[in-house]
């Protein structure tokens, strides 16, 4: 199964949270990248009269209204659009403007109106982007593998990749036992394949030089462990997929990829509790919205998880991060203006779910400097 999926850069985050003014529609729309789309089409379609309906309430101007419904209905006659969806379905539109997302998480269905968009969901695919490298290594080759959430896993060519351990050692086998300086045997095989994995590492350094992905080894003993003595890589995983590459098609691997990230991402959770504990004594993390709000007004906030599916009334004022509250429903609430300043301020937003929130509430802010 492939997904069709888009996730909005930084700079397309950053255009939508800057972007402000009445009749901003945010729709999110559960879909099943192996259905044909219709029932999807239908659900999408009823969203858009939902949201339709509520334009003028919330304050746009008649043909502004039309506009931006006319707009999304255009979506819903796209030529084989609702054949290739990911799980879920992120569209934002407001007046000129029409954006829409396939994303790889489950999301909460959502169609609301207001004065900005409704991004806390959309966080998500950015806080487990669910990509990475796969180095497939053996003593019979290497290869790079880019695995992402949709779609197969691609090839990626590697200048001055080895060939195979014998080839770059200059021999028929690296099993022979002909002497090498002083080492014989089982210990020279050993020499060799670290010079090869030496070699791995250094024909990937250009390439891998500035990214951010897991780089997931898959090997099997001793070969793992030979690499990874000499491995520069600083995003390496500690978790390995021990299958064998020689017999394991790339999408084996990319699919055995997902579960290694899956336990990245649950180690990442668990070392920002864990800083969360130490940081809480020392007065630089809560759960307390009011001291959250305020941090991230004034730009204190290292880290925030926030529950992409909670929904907290208010607002925050913009010059002091005082909360007030607000009479009927929102489309967004504080928990959501606090992820939008953190954002702007360089801090690091991570949209979890309830259970992953330290203390249980809609945030938990770890804090570069205790507030005075």
């Amino acid at each position: 199964m492939s997904l069709h999926v888009d996730i909005p850069s930084r700079a397309q985050v950053d255009a939508l949270f800057a972007r402000r003014g009445p009749g901003s529609v945010s729709v999110y729309l559960p879909t099943d990248p192996v259905s044909d789309g219709e029932g999807e089409r239908i659900a999408y379609k009823n969203a858009v009269t939902e949201v339709a309906g509520l334009l003028v309430a919330e304050g746009l101007a008649r043909g502004e209204a039309e506009e931006v419904a006319d707009a999304l209905a255009e979506l819903d006659d796209a030529p084989g659009f609702w054949r290739t969806q990911a799980r879920t379905l992120a569209v934002f539109a407001a007046p000129g403007f029409l954006w829409a997302f396939r994303l790889p998480n489950v999301l909460q269905p959502f169609a609301g109106v207001a004065d900005r968009f409704f991004l806390k969901p959309l966080l998500r695919a950015l806080t487990f982007p669910q990509a990475a490298f796969v180095l497939a290594l053996s003593q019979s080759g290497a290869r790079l593998l880019e695995v992402t959430p949709g779609g197969p896993p691609e090839p990626v060519a590697v200048p001055d990749m080895p060939t195979d351990a014998a080839s770059f050692a200059g021999r028929a086998s690296i099993a022979d036992r002909s002497p090498m300086r002083r080492l014989q045997g089982g210990e020279g095989q050993k020499v060799r394949v670290r010079q090869y994995a030496r070699a791995v590492d250094q024909a990937l350094r250009p390439l891998l030089n500035g990214m951010s992905l897991p780089l997931i080894l898959a090997a099997t003993d001793p070969n793992d462990a030979l690499y990874r003595s000499v491995s520069s890589s600083p995003h390496l995983a500690a978790s390995r997929i021990g299958a064998n590459p020689d017999t394991t098609s790339d999408q084996e691997l990319a699919d055995l990829a997902r579960g290694v990230l899956d336990e990245i991402y649950a180690g990442e959770l668990m070392e920002v509790r864990r800083r969360f504990d130490t940081l809480s004594s020392q007065g630089r993390a809560t759960t307390d919205l009011a001291i959250a709000a305020r941090a991230a007004t004034v730009g204190a906030v290292d880290t925030l998880l926030v529950d992409i599916d909670r929904v907290v009334p208010g607002e925050v004022d913009e010059a002091t991060g005082a909360i007030s509250p607000v009479e009927g429903p929102q489309a967004h609430g504080v928990a959501d203006e606090i992820a939008r300043r953190v954002w702007a301020t360089g801090g690091r937003v991570l949209a979890v779910r309830a259970d992953e929130v330290p203390g249980g509430g809609a945030v938990a802010a770890l804090l570069r400097h205790p507030l005075a």
